[in-house]
């Protein structure tokens, strides 16, 4: 797939690996529609991605609100023509041990910004992807796929992003839409200093080993491949591959390696 003139929509676009996808897209002139909370950050990249040879506007957007899903597509589709490609990137991260969670509504919050957020904005954009026969990505995690202490909150959300995905991609190949997962680990983006503690504030702290964190560059670039070869699913290293088919034969060695994600010092 070859992203010239193609309208791609990137939510979560105003830093970290949303912005670095649409960076890493600009030389080959798509037409990017950048989606975030923050007008300044997506106004700095905005410029950025015009002046590496892509045109872009960007819509302030929150993903946990129907309203404005519908309304970045209609944008989408009245500036640029029909949609070839929604990334939906946009997501919180929470870390507080269950029994400590202090304020509840967060299991709420983080659904209608990583799972809700997700399929509001497919939903939208859906009748327009089948028109292009287009790509649906879902920017998940590994805490996706396998449980994560002190994740509760966070796992139980990407894990229904992911059924999402699943179930949609059996149905989606009827009209020609290819849907893909990718599922980083530790990325060094600051998504999880700002994720919620306990109370449901911003933790300011990541709370998992930082050692080996994969750059953010290196993360949009394995993305952009799957999505130039429409593949099904992007899990980012060999431990990564290895720990999941760990868990179907030897699962309590995956929730040991699990524990030892989590930092010593927080």
């Amino acid at each position: 797939m070859k992203f010239g003139d193609k309208v791609i929509v990137i939510t979560g676009a105003s830093d970290g690996i949303g912005a670095e996808i649409a960076r890493q897209l600009a030389p080959e002139h798509p037409k990017l529609v950048l989606a975030a909370r923050g007008a300044e950050g997506l106004e700095r990249v905005r410029r950025l991605c015009r002046s590496l040879g892509a045109e872009a506007i960007e819509v302030v957007t929150d993903v946990s609100v129907e309203g404005d899903c519908r309304r970045l597509m209609e944008r989408a589709v009245t500036t640029f023509g029909d949609i070839d490609v929604v990334v939906a990137n946009a997501g919180i991260s929470m870390h507080a041990r269950f029994d400590q969670i202090e304020d509840f509504s967060t299991f709420e919050r983080l659904f209608r910004i990583n799972t809700m957020g997700t399929i509001w904005c497919v939903r939208h954009a859906y009748p327009s992807l089948k028109r292009t026969r287009g790509l649906v990505v879902g920017v998940s995690s590994l805490a996706g796929r396998t449980g994560v202490p002190e994740r509760t909150t966070y796992c139980a959300s990407k894990f229904a992003q992911n059924g999402f995905l699943e179930a949609l991609r059996i149905e989606a190949d009827d009209h020609g839409i290819a849907v893909m997962a990718a599922f980083p680990g530790v990325v060094r983006t600051e998504v999880r200093r700002r994720g919620w503690n306990a109370r449901g504030e911003p933790a300011g702290i990541s709370g998992l080993s930082e050692s080996g964190a994969m750059t953010v560059e290196d993360c949009a670039r394995r993305i952009i491949k799957g999505m130039r070869n429409r593949e099904r699913e992007v899990v980012m290293t060999a431990k990564a591959r290895v720990g999941l088919w760990l868990k179907l034969v030897a699962p309590s060695v995956v929730d040991r390696m699990a524990r030892a994600a989590l930092a010593r010092d927080r």
